[in-house]
């Protein structure tokens, strides 16, 4: 009897529900193993079975800025699935050097968008995968201000990246900005973050003349563009000139499909404690344009009254999440439940000494509901590694690289599949 001839074999959907269950880095190791991995697990079925299964498993994606040292870390935890977690803990992805200049990141689907990042001397706008450590570096445009947004299109599964007047679409094409003229375009975009919902593009902008907020709408697909009036938020106007430079307190959110835009304020308790509040304000209607307010005041939390924090978003089952703006030790993301009142402090362990070290604190920047999806990994335009950008140093200005953790892992998985290729 010759050996093996016994042996079972797993169905193959059996086989698949397992792969789905692991993290994307795990899957694009094992398609290095061979041709049949590969083709299996590049299939379309098994792209929708993985996305389906990592949608029931949303995660927290975390961007951490170190600006005195030029570096950026991407970190991931999962969102708690009840109301008992106290804990939860961090997974390292990868890092790079590279001065950004200040100006805030874009995230859409998956990918992140720096608007400009500095690399040795020149400057760049780049989009990378925070979870593969994948980027392209993009062509410079004369003259722009860098402060373009990511958007994605579900329907064509397209990114692309708006820098008014010009857009350019990220594909398998030449990676070219095209000039799209928009009529009637008259504003000056702040610096707050914008943010992509069911594949429209919003962000916050001001009138030249009469300080007006406006938002600013853009179908990702059609590339048609809608201004929004958005005066019942100019008492946040404040002083223009500091708005040139820093964000405004007003946050875009995603409130279950809709538009929302959220700012904090702080209360006095009955027992002289501080309490943060919340207003939260929902364009129900896009035409008129209707905007719904709603007030809350959270339960108290001596933590989060005396903390700075920012707000990361809106999860798809409503929670409002609040994080911590610097890494520390202990670290919290909050989350208020608006229907139920109750507010959840989870405390998130793994950013390291490091970066728990108070002189060597990183600014984090937080994105709620993150899933992860193979067919954003696979994004053909993404080749480059980020591990390998290089920076000045801040100091001395000589040419500096990171010490990527997990350089040495992402290098072993480049040669299998080029190993592969070759076969």
């Amino acid at each position: 009897m010759e050996r093996g001839r016994n042996k079972e074999t797993l169905p193959n959907d059996l086989i698949l529900e397992i792969f789905t269950r692991l993290p994307s880095k795990s899957v694009a190791r094992f398609r290095t193993l061979s041709k049949h991995w590969a083709s299996t697990l590049r299939s379309q079925e098994f792209t929708k079975l993985f996305l389906a299964r990592s949608s029931t498993r949303p995660r927290i994606l975390f961007a951490v800025e170190r600006y005195q040292y030029n570096k950026w870390d991407f970190f991931s935890s999962p969102q708690p699935h009840n109301r008992c977690e106290k804990s939860l803990p961090l997974d390292y992805h990868t890092k790079f050097s590279g001065d950004v200049s200040h100006n805030i990141c874009s995230y859409a689907s998956g990918l992140i968008f720096f608007p400009t990042v500095q690399i040795i001397a020149d400057k760049t706008p780049l989009i990378c995968n925070p979870i593969t450590g994948l980027y392209v570096g993009l062509e410079v445009i004369k003259y722009s201000r860098s402060r373009g947004f990511l958007g994605f299109d579900p329907i064509d599964k397209q990114f692309k990246v708006l820098d008014h007047p010009f857009i350019l679409t990220l594909d398998s094409g030449e990676l070219k900005w095209r000039y799209k003229d928009v009529p009637g375009y008259r504003y000056r975009r702040s610096s707050t973050a914008g943010i992509c919902i069911n594949g429209v593009l919003y962000h916050l902008a001001q009138t030249f003349l009469e300080p007006s907020f406006v938002i600013v709408s853009i179908d990702v697909r059609s590339e048609e563009f809608k201004f929004i009036d958005a005066s019942c938020f100019n008492d946040h106007l404040e002083d223009l000139t500091r708005l040139r430079e820093e964000p405004t307190r007003l946050s875009l959110v995603n409130s279950k499909g809709i538009l929302g835009v959220i700012h904090c304020n702080y209360a006095d308790a009955a027992d002289g404690r501080r309490a943060v509040q919340l207003c939260l304000s929902v364009l129900e209607d896009v035409e008129i344009p209707e905007w719904v307010k709603y007030v809350y005041t959270l339960p108290l939390n001596d933590i989060l009254a005396s903390c700075e924090f920012s707000v990361a978003g809106v999860t798809a089952t409503g929670d409002i999440v609040l994080c911590m703006k610097y890494t520390c030790k202990p670290y919290y993301v909050f989350y208020f439940n608006p229907v139920k009142n109750t507010l959840q402090s989870v405390e998130i362990q793994g950013f390291g000494a490091e970066l728990e070290a108070v002189e060597n604190r990183g600014e984090v920047f937080a994105f709620v509901d993150y899933v992860e999806d193979l067919t954003v990994n696979d994004a053909h335009q993404l080749k480059s590694n980020i591990a390998h950008i290089k920076s000045q140093c801040p100091c001395c200005q000589k040419e500096a690289q990171g010490n990527n953790i997990g350089e040495a892992e992402m290098k072993e998985t480049s040669v299998k599949m080029k190993t592969e290729e070759e076969e």
